[in-house]
């Protein structure tokens, strides 16, 4: 967790499992019930705001809100439990923004996304996925379907381990993926999933580009440290 050695006999590993998974558990069993009153609070509101998307554009879209929103609240709520003293969640949040666990959230996602793609390839071999207005087939084909899960999982190792390099697979992966989609909305129109996947990829992208400090300064400090 990137905590100085100190701090490392003071966190509580055990309130960061029982938060993960019961929001809040952890910090009642560790003695902190305000704390545990605001997360389950603001979990609520998440809850409503996730059922009203869900009622007004269908679950997808409820179920996309809680991707972005819930999950990493989830998340938070739990580290928030492990440390040494919880504090409030925005004080959480900006001590997890200094220490780039943001960015090792996205690279377990990448991870995660890694396990799914890997699924629908094995489950659906005759699928075949749209690249620059074309469905390659054979050998072709089945290069560009595993080429996914191999990106997100180098992707998703490099930004658990804050690496440099991981920037530049992003970037080049987003790069592709923004002219293949952009492509494919001339020639097959524009499907929602499609939108959804170039919305979600561009605002990543910005997000990863906003953050990309975080990368190249955690990798300069341990080339230091190797030197």
């Amino acid at each position: 967790m990137n905590l100085p050695a100190s701090d490392h006999s003071n966190t509580s590993p055990l309130g960061g499992i029982l938060s993960a998974i019961l929001p809040g558990l952890g910090l009642l069993v560790r003695g902190y019930p305000v704390q545990m009153t605001w997360v389950l609070m603001v979990g609520g509101l998440l809850g409503i705001v996730t059922w009203a998307l869900g009622a007004v554009g269908g679950p997808r879209a409820g179920w996309f809100f809680g991707m972005l929103m819930i999950l990493p609240w989830w998340c938070l709520q739990a580290y928030q439990a492990y440390l040494p003293t919880p504090q409030g969640q925005l004080a959480t949040l900006r001590l997890v923004w200094k220490r780039g666990h943001d960015m090792r959230f996205l690279g377990g996602l990448f991870l995660w996304t890694a396990l799914m793609d890997l699924y629908i390839i094995l489950a659906n071999p005759e699928y075949h996925l749209s690249v620059f207005c074309t469905k390659p087939t054979g050998i072709l084909g089945v290069l560009f379907k595993v080429q996914s899960p191999v990106l997100h999982i180098a992707i998703g190792y490099g930004f658990l381990k804050l690496r440099r390099w991981a920037l530049f697979v992003y970037l080049a992966y987003a790069g592709f993926g923004i002219l293949n989609a952009t492509s494919n909305f001339a020639c097959f129109g524009y499907g929602r999933i499609r939108i959804v996947f170039f919305i979600s990829l561009i605002a990543f992208t910005a997000y990863v580009i906003w953050r990309r400090d975080c990368l190249v300064t955690h990798s300069r400090r341990l080339m230091k440290e190797e030197n």
